[in-house]
């Protein structure tokens, strides 16, 4: 049996880039995430970049994403090769073939006018 699942959290790093190729649109996206340790008594930061590949309708909803957004992915890790141009080379890039997103950012609280018209109860928190 074979598995290659990677789940990542984290931030966008940038707006999405939208490219179409022989009637294929793709949407990629640079998520951030960060880890840290300890040494010598204090706390080193590390962000590690991924770059997101996402293609079909799921690309449609990439696309909408903005900057910041905190998010998370789950798809394949996958390799491809190219020649760079720049270093005469074949070069290999690692990249995120993405399965699923969801959108881990807070839905923003209603104004206090538009509260007065919703007829859904309100719940309030525990004391």
């Amino acid at each position: 049996m074979y598995q290659n699942k990677v789940t990542l959290i984290g931030f966008v790093g940038s707006n999405p880039e939208v490219r179409t190729n022989d009637n294929r649109s793709l949407t990629t996206l640079s998520l951030a995430t960060k880890s840290s340790y300890k040494k010598d008594g204090k706390y080193i930061s590390h962000t590690e970049w991924h770059r997101c590949v996402v293609f079909g309708k799921l690309a449609e909803f990439a696309k909408t994403l903005t900057k910041g957004a905190h998010i998370q992915v789950e798809g394949e890790l996958r390799s491809r090769e190219y020649d760079s141009k720049k270093t005469d080379s074949k070069q290999r890039v690692w990249e995120i073939r993405v399965a699923s997103i969801l959108k881990l950012d807070r839905a923003e609280k209603s104004a206090p006018e538009d509260r007065e018209h919703d007829d859904s109860p309100v719940e309030e928190p525990a004391a």
